[in-house]
């Protein structure tokens, strides 16, 4: 036998199996190379040990740790000879050592350094999921876990790529093959075998990094817009009176449906705080005045923030706070108390303010008590989405903040309760890491952490359909969990209850065609009254062929267009606050439809496109009623009426770093593309959103 430990270099795609004896090894590897029409490399050591046995009954002692590695190495560079594309390893030298240190307390140096330098592309971790097989050379079952997590550690101490393999052969092919498949793309894309064990990890298929990565390398086709959608050009606008015989009617059925609230509030207050967190970072207050500090910056919003300092609903209890940190308080400059105010506002020392979820922030002064997002979403809850005397409210968290939000609802809910005589169901969900997106530089390459480490992010709140599809409700309400005013809660009621009326009014008769054309009573008379339904209640544009089809294509065309999730949006006038609007908009296939459009989605060097998006008249308050359910009182899998295409291209900062990252079709924005869609214009006191901590000294905030 040649006494050789040296691999031999190729550009097969080498995978070993690893794991304690009686794990599978040998039937994967058996399996992969049948499955892959290649070679696989069988235990060199089983062959050898059964001989010594054989030949006397002689068991595996120190001494033939060294002649089994020179046998296992040798064995796998022939099978390399004869491979296609992968070869297959049911055993490898890291194995070898790890036996080598756990039953003899040392490991020849020579077998160690070939086990850790010896390069695989991955290791499948064979779990003891599987039943122990005894045999001749086999050791004992006992202690199978501790075994098991001593090889799980040498491949972590060995940073050696690896994924744990369990459950049955089947499921474990399966797994095995899936994995493998997308291993071999991620090398075609120059992806390491560290790189993409981290994305199988973090959870993202892997298809969509590769999509990701070339929509970054491609960029994203910007929306073509026909025109803005104004009132009665694609808004429905309604009196006063209107809107309360919708609310009335939405009154009518509550009682028969199952109502949620949604409330998106996932992000920390990081934005709403930035131009603060920016000044404490840049400002030395040895070497210059706050008022040169603003001129140096131009920085309003600071100059603002300080003049309206007292109106701000948490100033009283910073102010008493720096009493008792500062006992000379009352006497210091000015300037003094004022960095120190904005510096233990956001100390993680003290409030934190930055860090924390909005939804728990002080944002309303009341004359007995101050209040925070989720106070005002819980007293909405029960104005409007409440039927039988139960209210249900569903919160999107980031897992770190479930903890604090579970505190703040505890105490809130059971006040909310007893002054409406309303049950409120809580129920959560966090953002899938599945929809994260990697993070690559200027030149598409992706960035790295100071661990090296690829960098992720959320993939935006287009992820959230995910969570929404999830929800069992037929009527859905959606509000941003900053959009809460203090007082006017009757108002906010009508115009929502309004939205639901005029969702189930098209449902009713989206469902009674539906219905029609399932039981064949739709004939050839019916079809005009469908298509002016479709064409005037719904805004969808039938193209020129329709007229051409067969009776039996255009009843098949109106049930594709019909059986569809429906979404009543609530459209504002537009006073110039950042964010989307609707417009008719021209995709791809030329269909002609309502959407609503983020700035970032239109092409700004387009004059026309320009022209079109300064047009609008209207701006969208993120204020919608859904309906997710079918004719047949089945959810929708809302994931089939996403535009995929309609996704962002964001730069962000990692360390310091401008970076880009792929955020999902927002999911009042592409991810609800395919949907029935309907704007309302609703009255400007339904739109007070909390961009930034200044927006908390509009009236709207303000105590009345």
């Amino acid at each position: 036998m040649e006494k050789n430990l040296r691999q031999q270099k190729t550009a097969i795609i080498k995978i070993a199996l690893f794991g304690p004896e009686s794990t599978g090894k040998t039937t994967l590897a058996k399996q992969l190379a049948a499955y892959y029409v290649t070679e696989w490399v069988p235990e060199f050591a089983r062959d050898y040990l059964q001989e010594k046995w054989e030949e006397n009954q002689h068991i595996c002692v120190a001494e033939d740790m060294m002649p089994i590695a020179y046998g296992q190495v040798a064995l796998e560079n022939k099978k390399l000879d004869s491979a296609k594309k992968y070869l297959f390893s049911d055993t490898n030298l890291m194995v070898t050592k790890v036996f080598s240190e756990m039953y003899y307390g040392f490991c020849d140096p020579l077998l160690n350094e070939a086990a850790l330098e010896h390069h695989y592309d991955l290791f499948f971790l064979t779990d003891i999921d599987v039943p122990w097989e005894k045999d001749d050379i086999r050791d004992t079952s006992d202690g199978r876990e501790t075994v098991f997590s001593v090889f799980k550690q040498s491949l972590i101490d060995a940073k050696k790529p690896f994924i744990t393999l369990s459950g049955n052969k089947e499921s474990r092919l399966a797994k095995a093959t899936a994995i493998i498949d997308n291993l071999s793309i991620a090398k075609q894309h120059g992806i390491s075998s560290a790189d993409f064990v981290q994305i199988y990890n973090h959870g993202i298929p892997f298809d969509k990094i590769v999509s990701q990565l070339e929509i970054f390398k491609n960029g994203i086709a910007k929306a073509s817009l026909i025109s803005p959608a104004t009132i009665n050009n694609g808004i429905l606008s309604l009196s006063e009176a209107e809107f309360e015989e919708k609310s009335r009617f939405f009154d009518l059925q509550k009682e028969k449906l199952k109502l949620k609230k949604f409330v998106p509030a996932s992000g920390a207050a990081s934005r709403m705080f930035k131009f603060l967190t920016a000044f404490l970072k840049d400002f030395d207050i040895q070497k210059e005045t706050i008022n040169a500090y603003i001129n140096r910056k131009k920085d309003s919003n600071l100059s603002i923030f300080i003049v309206a300092l007292d109106k701000f609903p948490f100033f009283e209890s910073i102010d008493k706070k720096l009493r008792e940190i500062h006992p000379d308080f009352e006497t210091l400059d000015r300037d003094y108390k004022n960095y120190y105010f904005i510096k233990t506002l956001l100390s993680p020392d003290y409030y934190d303010f930055a860090n924390k979820p909005k939804a728990v922030l002080p944002f309303h002064q009341y004359k007995t008590h101050i209040a925070n997002p989720i106070e005002e979403h819980l007293n909405e809850c029960v104005h409007y989405a409440t039927a039988n005397q139960v209210s249900n409210l569903h919160f999107t968290v980031s897992e770190a903040h479930q903890n604090l939000f579970e505190n703040e609802v505890e105490v809130l809910k059971e006040k909310v309760e007893k002054l409406s005589g309303t049950q409120i169901n809580i129920s959560y969900s966090y953002q899938n890491k599945s929809t994260d997106s990697i993070c690559v530089d200027e030149k598409n390459i992706p960035v790295r952490d100071k661990n090296n480490n690829l960098v992720f992010r959320p993939g935006g709140h287009g992820a959230l359909i995910e969570n929404l599809k999830e929800l069992d409700s037929d009527i859905i309400f959606i509000k941003n969990i900053d959009n809460v005013i203090q007082n006017h809660i009757d108002k906010i009621a009508l115009y929502k209850k309004a939205l639901a009326g005029v969702l189930l009014e098209v449902q009713q008769q989206v469902f009674s065609y539906l219905n029609a054309i399932e039981k064949q009573e739709i004939k050839e008379k019916n079809i005009e009254e469908i298509v002016a339904f479709l064409m005037q209640k719904l805004n969808i544009e039938l193209n020129s062929d329709f007229n051409k089809f067969t009776v039996e294509n255009k009843i098949n065309k109106i049930k594709e267009l019909l059986d569809r999730p429906v979404r009543v949006c609530g459209m504002v006038k537009n006073e110039g606050e950042p964010g989307g609007g609707p417009f008719w908009v021209r995709n791809a296939k030329g269909s002609v439809s309502l959407q609503i459009v983020e700035t970032s989605q239109v092409d700004l060097s387009n004059k026309k496109q320009q022209d079109i998006l300064a047009e609008a008249t209207h701006f969208n308050p993120v204020d919608l009623v859904c309906g997710i359910k079918n004719y047949k009182n089945e959810k929708f899998d809302l994931l089939q009426f996403v535009d995929q295409k309609a996704g962002f291209i964001v730069e962000k900062t990692v360390d310091g770093e401008i970076v880009k990252s792929y955020e999902l079709p927002g999911l009042w924005n592409g991810a609800m593309a395919n949907w029935l869609t309907i704007f309302v214009a609703v009255p400007l006191i339904t739109f007070n959103p909390v961009k930034t901590v200044n927006d908390l000294l509009k009236a709207a905030h303000q105590p009345q």
